[in-house]
């Protein structure tokens, strides 16, 4: 690589593959990881030689506990409706299988213009849009902002491979909105759609 491109690689969402081919969150996805391990990424490249990167992490003296279960027990299911709006089909149909397996009206779309299209045409209440931030066509920012104009109110929690600190430097999130880092969970997504439909309805109690 050139210094140039060196300069760049672990910036979300940069990448020198043509238009299409892909979405520049690889290495800054790896870079999210090390940092917050509280590591340190190196890279030496030169052109027609290659290119060296070491990941340096620090030494944990205490064995690794036990993960509990029961951290992750409660009600986590609900009766709302949810549009998912997710291009990747395995994440998409776990997360619509376990959506519904708690009770969750599910409306799933692989791009933006289709989950819009949905938005358009159920004619019952969506509660909340959880949507990839990255997609092909219509980016997650630019689909919750057009479905916010349709269905005011509408919540909104978005999913991305990469940390959401990172997205929020490159302007692409406001600090403010839900999220949840891939690969999650499926009861760690239920959970977060509790909390984020728990504080809407609050709101309305608070107002009422």
């Amino acid at each position: 690589m050139d210094h140039e491109t060196q300069s760049r690689i672990f910036d979300p969402f940069f990448t020198t593959k043509e238009l299409g081919k892909g979405t520049g969150l690889g290495l800054a996805t790896v870079y999210g990881i090390v940092k917050q391990s509280c590591g340190y990424i190196w890279v030496y490249s030169e052109l027609g030689h290659g290119t060296a990167f070491k990941v340096y992490l620090p030494r944990v003296e205490n064995a690794a506990q036990p993960f509990k279960n029961d951290e992750l027990e409660g009600t986590f299911g609900g009766t709302e409706t949810i549009l998912l709006a997710e291009d990747s089909a395995s994440l998409r149909e776990m997360a619509r299988e376990y959506l519904v397996s708690v009770g969750y009206t599910v409306l799933e779309a692989a791009t933006g213009k289709d989950a819009l299209d949905q938005a358009k045409s159920f004619a019952g209440t969506i509660q909340l849009l959880l949507t990839d931030v990255v997609m092909p066509g219509m980016s997650g920012p630019e689909l919750a902002h057009q479905i916010g104009r349709l269905r005011p109110g509408i919540k909104i929690i978005f999913t991305s491979g990469y940390t959401d600190d990172a997205i929020i430097r490159q302007g692409v999130l406001d600090p403010a909105i839900a999220f949840i880092q891939k690969p999650y969970r499926p009861k760690a997504l239920a959970r977060k759609i509790r909390e984020v439909l728990k504080v809407n309805a609050g709101n309305v109690m608070a107002k009422s």
